[in-house]
């Protein structure tokens, strides 16, 4: 049986030899995941360029289905795939006009899109088992990263077997909230190989005795753009003067940059490497920097973008280049914010504050800073009242700005935060208030128009604030001047179908959910609801496929298990729908509804002692489960217990009053002759459902009343 491999040795040499002594089979490829050569999918896109035209080739199709992720981890492929339209995003007026990022998962979502296209490509090859191999894993990017662990968890070895190597040092996942992680992945699905030479081996190279060989050596470590770890090399690039090191970043840069035009990966990785090391690092360097931080920004690889920042402020002087040096630190706010990082965010805006004076810095820091306290610090650290006194001095600055365009603009700006603001604290009215206000403001005063940025993004914040509050036909009306003006993105559908499901409109939000599921990579919370609403419509079929392809995705869903061993349970595969509740439970050991449904599941079966354990521990976790005190009850009137059964179908009547409650419940009584309560709960369930056994039970029990009265 193969295995996915994780070599790890401090040199690679010993890295190496441990490779070549395992039996592999053929490469797929061999690729090198050092951030420093392009940045972000570093190892993925190498892949991609190297197998991408063959597998599109064979499979036309994956084009289509692929093109987001293929375009936002290989640019070079866009050509090989349709285009994302993002027409919203084509009239804003420069990269700073552009409002909406993506979701800190998004980048997982890429990653399961890739291991979809790279399995794809595998069955299309139909030859058997490749082998990647994947270098200086210790150096790979954050998406890298989450590309290996969802891989390693999804392909198994025996499809593609997967060998990383690294260095020795332990490897560690980025900072802030975890979406998959390396570590924990590779303990989990590959064995650990460590090499345990403590020299380096010899140095293809002999030291240099003299200049020219010593700027050779440089020159050599320099054209692998950062990621070399010769000995020699890097002790030969230490004894050059500072402008011969220059020099030589500045002739690789040239390369580099002629080869982007063809290959723009590079402007993420070895271009600003060269440019901030070469003769203008606050020049060329800078800008270069910029370019990558504000791409990373824009398509979502926050922990990338925050690297960027923290480079680019390393270069820049406040007093100096005071525009160039709050544009990185803005960015890297608001990029760690949304990375799940939010006290270094803080820490950021608060070295800003202790750095200007500038008025709208320090309005556009009162803003950010109200929404840490607002949405991104953990739950603990969230301060509705410190949101509020920070937007309120944005929203006070912003009323001093001199300029009327701006005044205007960025007074609305700081009052749709304050409506978050309200909305989190339960003042839906007074949000809609300001959403309104501000809608119309921007309309008499700037003349955006209805189809920008910002005028959109009041919109969708006022449908959202609808939805919350039950105005579902406003949230309607809203989403479809959002969706009319914004067409490509696929939170829109997917709140959208969520409001609809809401109305009882299920297969208009099924539509909505599929056209979400078109309009991103694989994104595990719309194959649920779908999945759910496709139940509701009866496609037993479609939901149980939808079911499990959340759980693909997403292995720790525990909505997901659970809805997915019900319907088990409906079609008799008592069994599998037991797995499928012990993993949910692996997850959240005291979810109520799993151990009420394992209780029921387990007095199926026949292990009644196992069942009253289990509804007893659901009833501990969640008294108030009518369904559990509903099974409880089962299982007590089976067992002979009538009075047990009625009090306890009582409680589960006065939870959850359901027909299929009521009708058990009416049974009990029968069967314990209170033929007059128990005709009342026949007479309920007829009340709300038309039924055969409730009809003849109510006569049943009318007769036997009449008897025992008579």
């Amino acid at each position: 049986m193969r295995s996915h491999y994780w070599i790890s040795a401090p040199y690679r040499a010993e890295r190496d030899r441990l490779l070549t002594g395992l039996d592999l089979p053929p490469l797929l490829a061999t690729v090198d995941a050092h951030r420093n050569l392009r940045g972000p999918y570093t190892a993925v896109g190498t892949l991609l360029r190297l197998i991408g035209p063959d597998a599109l080739l064979l499979r036309p199709e994956l084009a289509f289905r692929h093109r987001i992720e293929i375009q936002e981890s290989t640019p070079e492929l866009t050509a090989l795939v349709p285009v994302v339209r993002r027409p919203l995003e084509q009239s804003a007026k420069g990269p700073g006009s552009v409002s909406r990022y993506p979701a800190r998962l998004h980048s997982l979502r890429i990653s399961h899109g890739l291991v979809d296209f790279l399995g794809a490509y595998l069955e299309a090859l139909d030859d058997g088992p490749r082998g990647l191999v994947v270098r200086n894993v210790q150096h790979a990017d954050a998406t890298d990263r989450e590309f290996l662990a969802v891989l390693l968890r999804r392909l198994p070895a025996e499809r593609l077997t997967v060998v990383l190597l690294s260095d020795a040092e332990p490897l560690a996942d980025p900072a802030g909230p975890l979406s998959a992680s390396l570590p924990q992945a590779l303990d989990a699905h590959a064995v650990h190989l460590v090499g345990g030479s403590a020299t380096p081996a010899p140095a293809a190279e002999q030291a240099p005795a003299d200049d020219a060989g010593t700027l050779r050596l440089a020159r050599l470590l320099v054209a692998a753009d950062g990621s070399d770890e010769d000995a020699d090399r890097l002790a030969a690039y230490a004894r050059l003067e500072p402008a011969q090191r220059a020099a030589l970043h500045d002739l690789r840069a040239a390369e580099v940059a002629l080869a982007a035009e063809a290959e723009p990966s590079l402007r993420l990785g070895a271009l600003p490497y060269h440019l901030e090391r070469g003769s203008d690092p606050g020049g060329a360097g800078v800008e270069a920097l910029r370019w990558a931080q504000n791409r990373c920004k824009y398509l979502g690889f926050y922990q990338a973008a925050v690297e960027f920042g923290r480079r680019g402020l390393a270069i820049v002087d406040a007093l100096q280049n005071p525009s160039e040096w709050w544009e990185f630190t803005r960015d890297t706010a608001v990029a760690l914010a949304a990375a799940g990082r939010p006290e270094e965010s803080a820490a950021v805006q608060d070295e800003a504050r202790r750095t200007s004076a500038d008025p709208v810095i320090h309005m556009k820091l009162a803003y950010e800073t109200g929404m840490l306290y607002a949405r991104h610090f953990p739950e603990a650290k969230r301060d509705p009242g410190q949101a509020r006194a920070w937007v309120n001095q944005a929203i006070a600055i912003a009323s001093l700005l001199e300029d009327p365009g701006e005044r205007t603009f960025f007074s609305v700006f700081n009052r749709n935060g304050l409506a978050l603001v309200e909305t989190r604290t339960g003042r839906t009215d007074e949000a809609l208030r300001l959403l309104d206000e501000g809608m119309e403001r921007l309309d008499r005063e700037l003349g955006l128009g209805e189809r920008t940025w910002h005028r959109i993004g009041l919109q969708y914040n006022r449908a959202q604030v609808n939805g919350m509050s039950g105005r579902l036909e406003a949230a309607l009306a809203d989403y479809a001047v959002v969706i009319d003006a914004d067409d490509d993105f696929s939170d829109h559908y997917f709140n959208r179908g969520n409001i609809l499901r809401k109305l009882g409109r299920t297969e208009e939000a099924v539509a909505d959910y599929e056209q979400a599921l078109r309009l991103e990579p694989p994104f595990p919370e719309a194959h649920y609801n779908r999945g759910d609403a496709r139940l509701e419509l009866g496609d037993v079929p479609g939901a149980l496929a939808d079911f499990d392809r959340t759980l693909e995705l997403e292995p720790e869903h525990v909505d997901a298990q659970l809805s997915r061993a019900v319907v088990l349970a409906d079609l008799g595969d008592l069994p599998a729908a037991l797995r499928g509740v012990d993993a949910g439970l692996a997850v959240e050991p005291d979810h109520a509804r799993l151990l009420c449904l394992k209780g029921r599941l387990l007095a199926e079966e026949g292990a009644l002692d196992q069942a009253r354990e289990a509804l007893a521990a659901a009833l501990r976790s969640d008294p108030g489960l009518a369904e559990a005190w509903a099974v409880k009850a089962e299982l007590a009137f089976e067992a002979g217990d009538r009075d047990t059964a009625a009090a306890d179908y009582d409680r589960a009547v006065d939870l959850g009053d359901s027909p299929e409650i009521r009708f058990n419940r009416g049974v009990v009584l029968e069967a314990a002759g209170r033929f007059d309560e128990a005709a009342a709960d026949f007479e309920a369930v007829l009340a709300r459902m038309d039924d055969d056994d409730a009809r003849e039970r109510l006569d049943s029990c009318r007769r036997a009343a009449q008897r025992a009265h008579a």
